[in-house]
């Protein structure tokens, strides 16, 4: 069209920022580590001014990439893996790479099969969340592009992990149940054995701040669920009907604390002021409870842009290096399902 702004080049950008075109290449191809942070902001800055945009698909031909990463996740029906999704996806938008979501169902036989070449050959990287896969299924596996791994099932593998600080979280959310006053504590989404998974390393988190408070563990007070508001309802108003005495309640994540919440509240107990609660994501739902959910932040943006830095370093880099582990940050999120700092007791 007459009049219209030609397109925005790299070379324009180079000259808005005052570098050279190859640092502007670095940064738009996600090779960070070459590149100061203020020297990046300039050209993340002169980008936005000229709204530069990457030529994804003349890149991709000449470099024989696809211009899409994937993402094996086992389900979409939990807020906490659609929040992943969407902040992933964004994080690797900013390296102009697409996400393309397929779903494992947790499965051992779907995860693997997400690694073979065949599927792998239709992405630039891949990244894992892992639910049934262990540590020995991957020793012997070479992926024919970059794979990033998320969750807590495998370790000392040879791939790039990233990791939510499960144990010391978890014992820092039973802490602020104890500190505010309660004594007899649920464990609810629990793994009564020791085990190298989510709920596991949630529980033995919990059970090192009982611990640490001379409280001693009653197995009966670890109860296992699946990762649902439905299972958490009914394990929760189980141990209602059956006479239970507890006055607060971890739950190893949001949803299952939202289950355990619509049962407190239907047999009239009073959260907090007679169970306190609390949980772990951070989800939005959470947060827009009544009471609203005190729970555990893991990082998430943390988390997402630490994925996305890792599989694009590993696709931009000609030798593969060792692989690295990357733990974000957790913190926790005070809200009104336990009670204020000045409370004790009921």
């Amino acid at each position: 069209m007459d009049g219209e702004r030609p397109a925005a080049t790299m070379q324009d950008v180079a000259r808005r920022a005052g570098v050279s075109k190859q640092t502007v290449s670095n940064v738009v191809n996600g090779r960070s580590a070459r590149v100061g942070d203020e020297t990046r902001g300039r050209v993340l800055a002169a980008i936005d001014e000229l709204g530069y945009r990457v030529n994804q698909s003349a890149r991709s031909l000449r470099r024989g990439r696809t211009g899409m990463v994937g993402l094996a996740v086992p389900t979409l029906a939990n807020e906490y893996y659609g929040d992943f999704c969407e902040r992933l996806s964004r994080a690797f938008a900013e390296h102009g790479l697409r996400l393309v979501i397929e779903i494992t169902g947790g499965e051992l036989e779907s995860e693997l099969h997400s690694l073979a070449s065949s599927r792998l050959d239709h992405y630039d990287g891949f990244v894992l969340t892992m639910a049934a896969i262990e540590a020995d299924h991957l020793a012997s596996l070479a992926t024919s592009v970059p794979v990033v791994l998320t969750g807590e099932r495998a370790h000392d593998s040879a791939f790039d992990h990233v990791l939510m600080d499960n144990v010391r979280a978890s014992r820092a959310a039973t802490e602020l149940l104890l500190e505010r006053g309660s004594r007899r504590l649920v464990v609810l989404g629990g793994a009564p054995r020791s085990e190298a998974s989510t709920a596991g390393l949630r529980t033995a988190g919990s059970l090192e701040a009982l611990a640490a408070r001379g409280l001693p563990r009653r197995d009966a007070l670890v109860v296992a669920t699946d990762f649902t508001m439905e299972s958490g309802y009914a394990q929760t108003r189980r141990l209602i009907d059956e006479g239970v005495a507890f006055d607060g309640v971890f739950a190893v994540t949001d949803s299952i604390a939202l289950g355990a919440l619509r049962a407190l509240l239907e047999a009239g107990v009073r959260v907090p002021r007679d169970v306190q609660l609390a949980g772990f994501d951070n989800t939005r739902v959470g947060a827009m409870a009544s009471p609203s959910l005190t729970s555990v932040e893991p990082g998430h943006d943390a988390i997402a842009r630490a994925i996305a830095t890792l599989l694009v370093e590993r696709m931009n880099r000609a030798e593969p290096g060792p692989p690295r582990v990357v733990m974000p940050e957790a913190s926790l999120v005070e809200r009104e399902s336990t009670r204020p700092a000045s409370t004790r007791g009921r």
